[in-house]
């Protein structure tokens, strides 16, 4: 069933019982109401039409349950006997009926209509968070491959997409279709022949709607893909401005931009020719049908089998029904277009994520031994060789490694494989002998701090962002982290000191600021192993003494391994590990590696910097 994926997550509105039952309880008073007031309509234009001075609410009431014996049986006859006979007196019962008729209408509506956004509201927001609890835990091979703006855009505008559908469905389509099947109840109470072919015909419309659907499904798709192209295009232009503006691309970036919004518009142009036709076409049909009923009523009142009365209430009730159908066909589409972005939701939330066995794996003791890469090899998808490939290294605990090499041979990938970023495609990363894979994610993460290039900064205040990922953090720790880091002094000129509020990336931060930050945030933590990738590389000479002074104390009882572009932090290490095309090259002292490394004497020359 192509729509099976969107009534799956409909589904879970059930489990909010008090609003679904209120939302259909709701909704069956209100149609109920309608029923009522066309079934009372008949005896009314009798009373006031009628010629015959006999005819008068209690023989109305007489006739129509002798025409009916099965209702017969239900209604008191002390009630019918209650009836008065006077005409105008009732006129004025009948009258009243209806409007107390229409207030019950009203406030069940407006209970079903507040019970069921509701219900929609709730929902969507509830299946919104688990695709970003999701998201957050997908693997970041994963993210990287399909881009962040297309999840941003499954996270956000699909759930708003899906939200219309549940809104269609409980809020518009299920009043509808109640108010639908009670007009034809009274159709039926009028003359059920006329109601039977009605029935007949609906088939008919149905099997347009469903064609119609599909391409309505269909379409839908390509234009929420279309929307993630246009996202990631006014993403990339906005984030990068400042080299755009530098390069002078504010023409390719408009062009860009232009050639995914004109996908976007003929995407969305096909989604609106069905739903256009849609109407009209089950107009004609509704027409139609509307003519045959005609003339099978005409030959039936020719024949003395129909009154004339009977079938103009019973085709007045066929219409209310038609008029209360009709504006499903939209809410239909509203359905099947709310069925592309379920379907992209529900890819999103299949993608096995990272820690799924987390209950199921021993935590991870802290390091006090060893780190060892063992045949390690790894290949980003889609890629044409391994960024990894051949690594055994074993590293001391208390140790610490610097290392080096030309861009992009490795570096980094094989630093993100000790914190589980990606795991190997063969071979294993083993922390004091215990494999990484084999023990829970959560317990590897918390004793490795990691100080990046392009540090991570909220907006919030700065004590919120070095204490990002902490439950609680002292005062006391937080202070000291901020003097080994050499952010103490610039944070206590700030107006507010710690909690001054960051923009959006730390704007407001020179680099160096953000990078202190960002490396207080990994001190904090108490690291056992602690991963520099480049993290001083915005911060000036005497700046980056200070640190690596201060870290050279803090190291102590922890691994290190830095990444390094400045000579002067690998100087200071207790090994050098040089890397070419994603294999280790060599392993040695700065002095070891000078006198038979002819790669690291290049670095050293013209890419360490002095």
């Amino acid at each position: 069933m192509k729509n099976a994926t969107f009534w799956h997550f409909a589904r879970r509105m059930l489990k909010r019982r008090r609003l679904a039952v209120g939302t259909i309880v709701c909704s069956v008073i209100s149609a109920g109401g309608l029923a009522s007031g066309l079934v009372t309509i008949g005896p009314l234009l009798q009373l006031i039409m009628g010629g015959d001075a006999a005819v008068n609410l209690h023989s109305v009431a007489t006739d129509a349950l002798s025409e009916h014996p099965d209702l017969a049986a239900f209604v008191p006859d002390v009630l019918v006997a209650m009836l008065p006979t006077d005409r105008f007196t009732g006129v004025g019962l009948i009258l009243g009926a209806l409007l107390a008729l229409t207030i019950v209408g009203a406030i069940a509506n407006f209970f079903h209509q507040y019970c069921s956004l509701t219900l929609s509201m709730i929902t969507t927001s509830e299946i919104r968070l688990e695709a970003f609890r999701h998201a957050l835990r997908l693997p970041l091979a994963v993210v990287l491959r399909r881009g962040p703006a297309e999840i941003v855009s499954r996270v956000s505008r699909d759930t708003a997409e899906l939200e219309r559908g549940f809104t269609a469905l409980t809020s518009k389509a299920l009043a509808q279709l109640t108010k639908g099947i009670a007009a034809f109840c009274a159709a039926i109470w009028f003359d059920w022949r006329l109601t039977v072919v009605a029935i007949v015909v609906a088939p008919l419309m149905g099997v347009v709607l469903r064609k119609l659907g599909k391409r309505i499904r269909r379409g839908s798709r390509k234009t929420l893909r279309a929307y993630e192209d246009l996202l990631r295009a006014s993403n990339e232009s906005m984030q990068g401005l400042r080299g755009i503006k530098t390069a002078t691309a504010e023409r390719i970036a408009r062009q860009r931009f232009s050639r995914a919004n004109r996908e976007v518009v003929r995407e969305d142009r096909r989604v609106r020719l069905a739903r256009a036709l849609s109407t009209p076409v089950v107009e004609v049909m509704a027409i139609s049908a509307i003519m045959a009923l005609a003339l099978l009523a005409a030959h039936e009142i020719l024949e003395g089998r129909m009154k004339f009365d009977h079938f103009l209430m019973s085709l007045a009730s066929l219409g209310v029904a038609g008029g209360s159908l009709r504006p499903l066909t939209g809410l239909l589409n509203d359905i099947q277009s709310a069925s592309a972005p379920a379907e992209r939701l529900a890819e999103i939330l299949s993608i096995s994520a990272e820690g799924m066995r987390e209950r199921d794996l021993p935590p991870l003791p802290r390091h006090v031994a060893s780190i060892e890469f063992k045949g390690v090899r790894f290949r980003y998808e889609g890629a044409e060789r391994d960024a990894v490939h051949g690594v055994s290294l074993r590293i001391k605990h208390g140790e610490f490694i610097a290392i080096v090499g030309p861009n992009g041979c490795g570096k980094t990938t094989l630093a993100s494989l000790i914190v589980r970023l990606f795991d190997p495609i063969e071979g294993a990363v083993f922390l004091d002998g215990i494999d990484v894979q084999a023990a829970s994610l959560s317990s590897l993460r918390k004793q490795i701090g990691v100080v990046s290039q392009d540090p991570l900064l909220i907006r919030g205040t700065i004590r919120e962002n070095v204490a990002l990922g902490m439950n609680h953090v002292s005062p006391e720790v937080l202070a000291r982290a901020l003097e080994l880091a050499h952010a103490a002094h610039f944070v206590a000129n700030l107006p507010k000191g710690l909690d001054t509020e960051l923009g959006e990336g730390g704007n407001g931060l020179s680099g160096g600021q953000r990078q202190r930050l960002a490396i207080a945030r990994a001190l904090v933590r108490n690291p056992s192993v602690l991963i520099l990738d480049e993290a001083t590389s915005q911060i000036d000479a005497e700046s980056e003494a200070q640190i690596a002074a201060a870290i050279d104390d803090f190291r102590a009882g922890r691994t290190v391994i830095a990444i390094a572009h400045r000579l002067s932090t690998v100087r200071t290490a207790d090994r050098i590990v040089v890397m070419e095309d994603g294999a280790i090259l060599d392993v040695g002292s700065h002095t070891e590696l000078l006198a038979r490394c002819d790669l690291y004497r290049r670095l050293v020359q013209t890419q360490l910097v002095a």
